[in-house]
């Protein structure tokens, strides 16, 4: 079982935590618990969590208003942590590369 931590700013902005905030209700509970199979059941493939870059992964949620989520993380191995730096709503066919190098930025700032 790996221990899930959302990113946080030095500042300490929760922009992750506050981006599932903004999610209505419903949409919140199918992230939560498709996260929460990743934490319990990896390794997990496709649909629900695939390899996008260095050590980015995607966990892949869609939601009933056919719209999809997307939470980018990394595995801190030594701490058996789930970091998860970034989420958006995905609107176009691949993930942008934008929302990955953001994920890669925010990763150098938490190691």
């Amino acid at each position: 079982m790996y221990q899930v931590t959302f990113y946080e700013t030095n500042g300490g902005n929760e922009v992750v935590l506050d981006f599932l905030r903004s999610l209505p209700h419903s949409d919140r509970k199918i992230v939560g618990e498709d996260l929460k199979a990743l934490q319990f059941g990896y390794p997990l493939g496709m649909p629900l969590c695939r390899h996008l870059r260095s050590q980015i992964w995607e966990l892949r949620s869609s939601l009933p208003s056919k719209r999809e989520v997307r939470l980018l993380f990394f595995f801190h191995g030594a701490s058996q942590q789930i970091i998860v730096l970034h989420g958006f709503i995905k609107t176009s066919r691949t993930t942008p590369k934008s929302d990955i190098d953001l994920a890669e930025r925010r990763k150098k700032e938490f190691q």
